[in-house]
């Protein structure tokens, strides 16, 4: 799991290279299918079926632009603008196990709103990371992760959550952002050698969402601007190890 995550880290990092005003998302597509057969890995989103869709997912990369949550449809059509935010999710699968994980990325010159929408969102991510442990409650992470994103002003999507991941892409558990009735009613504890996809998807307005006719792409139901982080991570004595690091790329 660790060499799927290095593969699906080394695509985002170019993705996040390459995202910039006048690029479209299907060339951001292209550019991770063709890393991906590179590194002799399968792409984990292409081809996934869903029952709400008429057709099966046709992107390697989920591409969810601005009020976009998630399951964005990467198009030769959308081109990328000065001001938008683009949130890019990737997966793969390597030698029978997956690596998981998601980016926000500011086109060129953004709001200050906008600004503050992604450092949280990713800050909200990062409280996850320091919080997972053997012997901790799902449910206290999910608390302080919605304390987090809350007191900055912003909602937290509750009709999407993280999820356990090995050989496939979802797995028990579901890993929450947030906490409900039914997370208390259901906790687990976290135990070693467990290996979660943790990816908080936060709201500018309310948490209200809606799927598109198409079946796949999620929007804000109040037309304001979402984004979206993740992190493949293992839960290890004494805390987590990040499988999807791209720091730990940057730093060779």
């Amino acid at each position: 799991m660790r060499k799927a995550g290095a593969v699906v880290a080394g695509v985002l990092s170019k993705l996040q290279e390459s995202a910039k005003a006048g690029v479209t998302t299907g060339q951001l597509d292209e550019i991770a299918l063709q890393m991906t057969a590179e590194a002799g890995a399968d792409a984990l989103f292409k081809g996934v079926r869903s029952p709400q869709a008429k057709r099966p997912f046709p992107g390697a990369i989920c591409a969810s632009l601005n009020d976009e949550v998630v399951h964005g449809i990467p198009s030769k059509q959308t081109v990328l603008a000065d001001g938008d935010i683009l949130s890019i999710d990737f997966g793969v699968r390597l030698n029978g196990y997956c690596g998981d994980s998601a980016v926000t990325v500011p086109i060129g010159r953004i709001s200050g709103k906008k600004r503050k929408l992604l450092e949280t969102t990713e800050g909200t991510l990062k409280v996850a990371i320091a919080e997972a442990r053997p012997g901790v409650r799902w449910s206290q992470v999910a608390g302080k992760m919605q304390e987090y994103a809350e007191a900055a002003g912003f909602s937290v999507v509750r009709e999407f959550v993280g999820h356990g991941i090995g050989t496939q892409m979802h797995e028990d558990p579901k890993v929450p952002n947030f906490v409900s009735e039914e997370l208390l009613a259901d906790d687990i504890v976290l135990t070693e050698g467990m290996v979660l996809a943790v990816e908080p998807m936060v709201n500018a307005g309310r948490h209200g969402v809606r799927v598109l006719g198409n079946g796949w792409t999620v929007v804000t139901r109040d037309g304001q601007c979402s984004a979206h982080f993740e992190h493949t991570i293992a839960i290890v004595a004494g805390g987590c190890e990040v499988l999807t690091s791209r720091e730990a790329l940057t730093m060779g």
